[in-house]
């Protein structure tokens, strides 16, 4: 049995042909009988023009069957979903292996019945008997390239042990170098060898050039790697740019003082794999014996800059500690002050100095006019605002923007009653990344002395409105027994049952 299916032997005359066509085509046109196909492994492989994954793919196919084709073991059978013949030829004629005819939906129809294809691209190989090796073809090809092949259970398992081989015994070298390639490049056009990274720690910078996040991440890296430099430290950054366009690589890469893969190098997926990229920015911290010593260092050089540095566990433990201390003697001040920027605004654009605020209860409010979930929240927030104002003047909001222009950030800031940073502030990055906001909306309750009460502000509000202040642990869950006892519930300790 492979992946799923049953161990069933399919006859390739009767698998691809119909009545009256015993052949497969060519781009060209040109006719093939299915029978030449007995004997070898064919991929059947789904796709289609529309599909950006399906063109992103099939260039890589193709390289991946140009190796494999002078063989005369592997072939690879097109089943289309395009809607129209002039998308289909027009795709068709990139690719160097065969298809069925477009003219025959009906056996398209029945091949992705039968394969249970439920999105594309789509890759079911079938073995040199006709049985299925994979269904999972595209993945493999991806993480394997042509060593994928003959697409075996037995060879997915032996390629596995030799990538757990590598990874116990990992350098950098067994990252960075390919068959083809034993260097990496500087921004201006020069070779460096892999070998010269041997004994220094190594960051992996995973990026995207035109990516919000990594224009904001790359000039904080950019500053650190050249304090870094200047110290004469061992470090290094190579860049695995995950971009499409070689033109935005080209553009990214120029802007960067260190090291990098080559555009599209076979390295640079096979990379992102070998580490389970989950993000990007992602910067994987290689240390000096050429072992991983984090996975992703990104938030914490966001957090702490050059004083993560040399980003091993013992230094990662001395910052925990730090951020503890720093959490534990949190003032509204020390959030909302930097240098000479010690005041909020009203809606008039009147500064108020933050020295005003302190000692009251503050939500801070992150949030943005282009995000339909937040506009769909203010209303909420502001009837809550209000009934928490007429029993606790000592209360207020701070609207924290990520408003793309100021005059979104003005239209959206006219429609609140509370205060707000002015657009475009530093103190919205530094306060974004120190409560970990992922998304808008949120709310970030800090009590008056100035500590952190809870940062599920806007879910508390959606379930309680303006019940949920003061967003105290006992007061919550005074709440939720109240609640659960209207709906017919008796909560007992930390049990609740049906009454």
């Amino acid at each position: 049995m492979a992946d799923g299916f049953d161990e069933v032997t399919h006859d390739l005359e009767s698998l691809l042909s119909s009545d009256g066509r015993e052949y497969v085509v060519r781009s060209n046109g040109d006719q093939v009988n299915i029978s030449s196909l007995t004997g070898k492994i064919v991929g059947l492989y789904f796709s289609a023009s529309w599909c950006p994954p399906c063109r992103r793919f099939t260039p890589i196919f193709a390289e991946i069957y140009e190796e494999l084709a002078p063989k005369g073991e592997f072939e690879v059978v097109f089943v289309s979903s395009d809607r129209d013949e002039e998308s289909f030829n027009a795709y068709f004629s990139k690719m160097p292996w065969l298809s069925i005819p477009f003219l025959d939906p009906e056996t398209h129809k029945r091949l992705k019945t039968l394969f249970k294809v439920r999105g594309i691209p789509h890759l079911v190989v079938l073995d040199a008997n006709g049985m299925v090796s994979t269904v999972d073809g595209v993945r493999l090809i991806r993480e394997y390239g042509v060593e994928a092949f003959p697409f075996s259970g037995e060879r997915i398992d032996f390629l596995k042990q030799k990538e757990d081989e590598a990874k116990r015994n990992q350098t950098i070298s067994s990252i960075l170098v390919s068959t083809s390639r034993n260097y990496v490049l500087s921004n201006d056009g020069n070779q460096i060898p892999v070998s010269e990274l041997e004994g220094k720690v190594v960051g992996l910078y995973f990026s995207v050039h035109h990516h919000g996040p990594c224009l904001e991440f790359t000039e904080t890296l950019v500053e650190i790697y050249r304090r870094l430099k200047e110290k004469g430290e061992k470090f290094e950054i190579v860049l695995i740019s995950l971009d499409r366009e070689e033109e935005s690589f080209n553009e990214g890469f120029q802007s960067m003082p260190w090291l990098a893969l080559p555009f599209n190098d076979k390295k640079c997926e096979k990379v992102a794999r070998y580490f389970e990229l989950k993000a990007i920015p992602s910067l994987v911290v290689i240390g000096a014996d050429g072992r991983t010593l984090n996975p992703n260092i990104v938030e914490v050089v966001e957090e702490h800059g050059i004083d993560a540095y040399p980003f091993t566990p013992e230094k990662l433990v001395e910052l925990a500690e730090i951020e503890k201390a720093k959490l534990e003697s949190q003032t509204l001040e020390s959030l909302l002050v930097l240098g000479d920027r010690n005041f909020v605004i009203d809606r008039s654009g009147m500064k108020i100095p933050v020295l005003e605020i302190v000692g009251k209860y503050v939500l801070l409010y992150f949030s943005a006019h282009w995000c339909p979930p937040c506009r769909a929240f203010m209303p909420k927030l502001v009837e809550a605002y209000h009934e928490i104002k007429q029993k606790e003047k000592e209360f207020e909001i701070i609207f924290i923007s990520s408003d793309r222009d100021e005059s979104s950030f003005e239209e959206f800031f006219c429609g609140m009653p509370w205060l707000a940073l002015p657009f475009g502030d530093q103190r919205k990055k530094l306060l974004t990344r120190r409560f970990k906001i992922g998304s808008i909306p949120s709310v970030v309750a800090i009590d008056q002395s100035g500590q952190t009460v809870t940062t599920e502000g806007r879910k508390l509000i959606t379930t309680y409105g303006a019940n949920a202040y003061p967003f105290k642990e006992e007061h919550l869950k005074h709440l939720e027994k109240e609640q659960k006892e209207k709906e017919g519930w008796v909560c007992e300790g930390d049990v609740c049952r049906k009454a």
